[in-house]
């Protein structure tokens, strides 16, 4: 779905280069309206949001129910680290009324679950008593938004609607100035994850996604058919990626005692010299002109993804 999106922005818009393809479908993906990007994210966060608050707030309440509860846990997954327990925890729910909300959600396609793929201490340690931490730890699942502007309406203008019902759109956007690397980071994960797809698809993935435990997280962990191991790590920052960034994601295989059989990077304003000289069939290094390849094949049905149109 997320390719689909990502497809049907660009025919809609055909940028100039990728980097503005992915910040401003990171926003505006899966909306389904066109926007003049000629103008800066700011201007069109103004003119195209938050100047129709009214219209856009009454389709994302009919999404959820005007259900408080969805809300909440829609601005605790969208501002956290997705994983629900917490998610639960800071918006106030239980496991019963977070679990139908998030049923609701997922049966509504404005969510979708990332398992976990940690093992439960208790699996891999049958016969031993485990640590207080370890025998307390819950697996927890990850819940990712369906389409890039949910996230960001509960992300941004949630917890701003009472200003942004009064014309005050200040804080909003100073929170937006702040944020707006780590917001995109996210969208550029997914989209890593799908141009990782592309590349092994003559070896079929048997799963894939980030990888998360109690201790350590890593972006992108895929495994093939042929039990080949994919680690990535990817980066929207305005910093190039250095030979630094490759010791901490091999320290981190270390830990988890996996060998993987090619590490990958993907980043926004590319890599550094030396890491550029490291490059190698066990090393792949992708920028964000790269990311083109995905939009390949386009077809005229590609523009027709969105999930509301403006009156």
């Amino acid at each position: 779905m997320l390719l689909e999106q990502f497809r049907s922005f660009y025919a809609r818009h055909y940028p100039d280069d990728m980097e503005k393809q992915i910040e401003y479908f990171s926003i505006f993906g899966g909306l389904g309206w066109r926007v003049d990007m000629d103008k800066s994210l700011e201007e069109l966060i103004i003119s195209e949001i938050l100047d129709n608050y009214g219209h856009l707030h009454n389709e994302l309440s009919a999404l959820s129910l005007d259900e408080p509860e969805y809300a909440r846990l829609l601005h605790a997954l969208a501002t956290g680290d997705r994983r629900l327990f917490k998610a639960f925890n800071r918006a106030g729910l239980n496991n019963k009324n977070g679990g139908a909300a998030v049923d609701y959600l997922q049966n509504n396609h404005i969510l979708e679950m990332q398992r976990s793929r940690e093992k439960d201490p208790r699996e891999l340690h049958p016969n031993q008593k485990l640590r207080r931490e370890d025998a307390r730890h819950r697996i927890s699942h990850k819940m990712r938004f369906t389409k890039p502007f949910i996230r960001f309406w509960f992300y941004f203008i949630y917890p701003h609607s009472r200003e942004i019902q009064q014309g005050i759109y200040e804080n909003m956007l100073k929170r937006f100035q702040i944020h707006q690397y780590s917001y995109t980071s996210l969208v550029f994960e997914e989209l890593s994850e799908l141009l990782l797809d592309y590349y092994t698809r003559d070896d079929q993935i048997l799963t894939s996604g980030s990888y998360w435990d109690a201790n350590i997280e890593i972006d992108l962990l895929a495994i093939t058919k042929s039990q080949k191991i994919y680690v990535g790590e990817c980066k929207w920052t305005n910093h190039k990626i250095n030979k630094k960034e490759l010791h901490k994601l091999m320290d981190k295989c270390t830990r988890l005692e996996i060998s993987p059989s090619k590490i990958l990077f993907f980043a926004k304003r590319g890599f550094s010299k030396e890491l550029l000289q490291m490059q190698s069939p066990t090393l792949a290094l992708y920028s964000a002109e790269d990311f083109s390849i995905l939009l390949k094949h386009i077809s005229s049905t590609d523009i027709r993804q969105g999930f509301f149109i403006p009156n």
